[in-house]
């Protein structure tokens, strides 16, 4: 198989994880929890692509099966949470703007994982 069968196969197989959540910030309590939760993701390399989304790449299902597991575990008592997973492949087919320019997508960073 050539090379440029490796990367497209590469593509279907790494993932991007993707955190979506609506967390409520009227008391303290909760201020405090939807900051833990955020910090929390951060720590798991996830980084910020909007407000209230968060976005990791993983290199294989298996590596984002692992975030996911820690995304969940580390959800707060109240608010919406939603974990999605899609392709490389289809998050490369995102249509990004920043007011009226379009954008690309930025390349996914370098990650060094210790087991």
């Amino acid at each position: 198989m050539n090379e440029n069968h490796f990367s497209r196969l590469n593509q279907y197989r790494s993932m991007w994880v993707l955190v979506f959540f609506d967390l409520p910030t009227d008391t303290r309590v909760e201020r405090k929890a939807a900051a833990r939760f955020r910090k929390d993701l951060l720590d798991d390399g996830f980084a910020m692509f909007q407000f209230s989304i968060y976005m990791r790449f993983c290199p294989s299902r298996e590596n984002a099966a692992v975030h996911i597991k820690r995304t969940k575990n580390a959800l707060p008592k109240k608010g919406k949470v939603g974990i999605m997973q899609i392709t490389d492949k289809q998050f490369g087919m995102i249509d990004l703007f920043h007011g009226r320019k379009e954008v690309d997508p930025e390349p996914p960073s370098q990650q060094l994982e210790l087991f």
